[in-house]
């Protein structure tokens, strides 16, 4: 098999009566030929790929697995289902094994080491001579040895880079076999960089907006679904055809440390805002719209994590082994699953339902009503065959989470295999569980190999024809996410117009718009907000202790500002002394934690289970449960995991003493207090030492600094509740939404849910109306 020289993009025009078009001014490793058909299609393809085209008429046509005619697939009139079903046919065990793979982790460059590490020619990068855009050794294997098509990006140089890088993939995947494109992927990659500055006129790297949270606060479906429509142009000029979102887990339990990627706790309002955030990546409109609302600014949307991931016991997260267990005492289960059967499955835009669907990691504790399994959800063939696929009539992609049936090597180890209640099969009997349970791919796995040994092992237990029809079930699914969005006929970028594209000034007002919107102004004690500019203000440094971040990397202590100072001039004058302050501006974290388990507690006789605080200073779990839901794990000897009596503090304890020790040290003066909310946390511990108290849900300081100064009125709401204590924490049950004792502030104000001030007082309007509780 010939494997083509990788190529950045040069555009020679071939335009079916019309004039051609040549830009020379972009890299000319290869040449890309365009070919527009009169009231068809655009083609783009590379002219070192081997392709030739097939002629109608006036009309041409990729020839695409090279045998001189037009095949059904080939043919871009055609639907996509159809196009899909007859390429499916024709694939080899080993392609379609292919299409099931997606891919692990790809920087671009490839990182010198670690997890994600690369080589060119067998070099690292800097040592290679190679460019940014360039395939690494490993792309070149699994795109063309196990013919993966489904490649997850993460970081880029730039988006020229990642558009050459595009480029050059889709250019070897053209030479290749059945000339099937690339699908790349994401996670989400549109949060702010805090010290980042706001300026209309300029654009950046790419729009940033607040986190998922602070979409929630804004209680306002349409600023989701513009985001939506702006985050898929942006995508679609970086190469990026699925999204891996969004995250519609209800945030049932407030100790999850995924919480902040979620909607929030409210059913309703996470529905509403998951339907729009879909809506808004997948539909195109106009002359982008190939059929059905899908067209070249659509993107897959695989919303995530089936049927809930938020009720984890104690709040512990099932990337790791101490948190595998999704727990009901709530009896909650159904509930759970609404922003799926009620949002993503019943959209409002023509697309109509999320194109795919991860299931999360967990053991859906007990709730396997027809076989009475407790394995994970990318094994429970009740859960994805009975309800998924047959209750709620889903027919799209169903992809497991990343690592699923890899060897659990640790139970604290993020990048642990995590193929929960299924330890003990072989890696290629997981992948055939899972797809006997309804799964169609396979997130995080380059090879092949299992996914073919997975097939003989169910043709010899229910017949080649019976597996060849199961494989190619799946293969239609994923080839039809393809087809959809165009890219057989133009997977193809102009660096220029990326570049141009991501991060346009547009763009960035948009989420700059957003943020402001997100910003949730829980305290105003005598309206002491909004303050004047060009005062002095004392802003007290953080201390970040050393710790060990979520790769298992070690990471240095520091005191620095929380906030860029340089951003705080622009509004203020600043002084170290609060005794020559006007106001102090306090800026601090919610309280973080270990996660629920420690190795030091398992190696000195216990069984490692700790509580997660959502308190700053130390906490004894007096009132957890004397024993576990659910336990058991074939490192752990024991199937208990309760923390009761044992004590944790938060890591970041010191953020505490940055509010009460500045109000001290003010002596009566304001002190403003801007909180990053990642979990609900409680405020009975500081609240009486701020005048004004933010929750922001990652914003740009200056978002924080234009509402602090009254340059815009603040107006989102609370979408999680805030505990009064860590008992009514301990006693709300994991799967119930909405179920705390919230904290009443000395103003005689709840932080309930739907809860925020404007500068008039409590908001009440259209919003509190439609999704809080009476």
């Amino acid at each position: 098999m010939k494997i083509h020289t990788p190529l950045s993009l040069l555009t020679i025009g071939v335009l079916c009566g019309a004039a051609a078009y040549h830009n020379s001014s972009l890299p000319a490793k290869g040449q890309i030929i365009t070919i527009q058909n009169p009231g068809g299609r655009m083609l783009r393809y590379s002219s070192a790929s081997g392709l030739h085209l097939i002629k109608q008429g006036k009309l041409s046509f990729k020839d695409l697995n090279k045998n001189g005619k037009l095949d059904v697939y080939e043919d871009w009139r055609l639907p996509a289902e159809v196009r899909a079903r007859d390429l499916a046919s024709k694939l080899s065990l080993p392609q379609i094994a292919g299409l099931m793979l997606y891919s692990r982790h790809q920087p671009v460059p490839a990182a010198a080491g670690g997890p994600f590490a690369g080589t060119y020619n067998g070099k690292v990068f800097t040592e290679s001579g190679a460019q940014p855009s360039d395939l690494s050794d490993q792309q070149k294997e699994f795109l063309t040895k196990d013919n993966v098509r489904h490649v997850l990006v993460t970081s880029v140089k730039s988006p020229a880079v990642a558009a050459e890088w595009n480029n050059n993939m889709q250019a070897l995947a053209e030479g290749t076999g059945l000339g099937i494109p690339v699908n790349i992927s994401s996670d989400p990659r549109h949060g702010t960089v805090a010290f980042a500055e706001f300026n209309a006129g300029a654009g950046g790297q790419i729009s940033m907006w607040p986190g998922s949270l602070g979409m929630a606060a804004t209680f306002d479906p349409a600023v989701v679904e513009q985001f939506g429509h702006i985050a898929a142009a942006e995508y679609r000029a970086l190469g990026i055809a699925t999204a891996l979102s969004p995250q519609v887990d209800l945030a049932t339990e407030p100790r999850w440390n995924r919480a902040s990627g979620t909607f929030g706790e409210g059913p309703l309002l996470a529905t509403d805002m998951g339907r729009a955030y879909i809506d808004g990546f997948q539909t195109s409109a106009g002359s982008k719209e190939i059929a059905g609302g899908w067209g070249y600014t659509s993107v897959n949307a695989m919303v995530k994590h089936w049927p809930g991931g938020g009720s984890g016991e104690g709040g512990r997260d099932a990337h790791y082994g101490f948190g595998k267990y999704a727990v009901y005492p709530g009896k909650h289960f159904a509930k759970n699953m609404m922003p799926f059967t009620e949002g993503a499955f019943k959209l409002k835009g023509k697309t109509g339902v999320a194109s795919a669907v991860m299931p999360y990691y967990t053991i859906s504790y007990g709730q396997d009503t027809k076989n009475g399994e407790n394995v994970g959800n990318n094994y429970n063939k009740y859960i994805i065959t009975d309800l998924l696929r047959n209750k709620y009539h889903y027919n799209g992609v169903v992809c497991t989470d990343w690592l699923v049936t890899a060897n659990e090597t640790a139970i604290n180890v993020f990048l642990s295999g995590k193929s929960w209640g299924v330890e003990k099969l072989t890696v290629a009997q997981r992948h055939y569980k899972a797809l006997m349970a309804g799964v169609d791919q396979f997130g995080g796995n380059n090879e092949a190999a299992p996914v073919i040994e997975a097939y003989n092992m169910g043709a010899k237990e229910y017949g080649e024809l019976f597996m060849r029809k199961r494989f190619e079930q799946s293969a239609v699914r994923l080839l039809k996410n393809i087809f959809q969005v165009g890219l057989f006929e133009n997977p193809y970028l102009d660096p220029q117009v990326s570049q141009a594209t991501v991060g346009k000034p547009e763009y960035m007002k948009a989420g700059y718009e957003a943020q402001l919107k997100s910003i949730v102004m829980l305290k105003n004690q005598n309206q002491v907000l909004p303050l004047q500019k060009q005062k002095t203000v004392y802003v007290p440094k953080q201390f970040t202790p050393a710790g060990i971040n979520f790769l298992g990397m070690a990471t240095p202590e520091k005191l620095d500002y929380p906030v860029s100072i340089n951003v705080v001039k622009k509004y203020f004058k600043v002084t170290d002394n609060p005794e020559e302050a006007d106001y102090a501006l306090v800026f601090i974290n919610s309280p973080a934690s270990g996660g629920g388990y420690s190795a030091d507690d398992a190696k000195n006789g216990g069984n490692g289970y700790l509580p997660i605080p959502l308190q700053y200073k130390p906490y004894t779990a007096t009132d957890a449960r004397a024993e576990s839901i659910a336990g058991g794990d074939p490192l752990e000897t024991f199937t208990n995991r309760s923390y009761k009596g044992k004590s944790a503090t938060a890591t970041n304890t010191t953020d505490l003493a940055m509010v009460t020790d500045t109000y001290v040290k003010m002596k009566g003066k304001p002190v403003i207090v801007s909180v990053l909310v990642n979990n609900p946390l409680v405020f009975a511990e500081f609240e009486t030492s701020a005048n004004a108290i933010l929750a922001h849900f990652s914003v740009q300081d200056q978002a924080l600094l234009d509402i602090i100064t009254g340059a815009r009125e603040p107006s989102a709401l609370l979408p999680m509740q805030m505990p009064a204590d860590m008992k009514t924490v301990e006693k709300q049950d994991e799967d119930v939404p909405l179920d705390m004792k919230c904290y009443k502030d000395s103003q005689g104000h709840t932080y309930d849910f739907g809860y925020g001030l404007n500068w008039k007082g409590v908001i009440k309007d259209a919003r509190t109306a439609k999704y809080v509780k009476k």
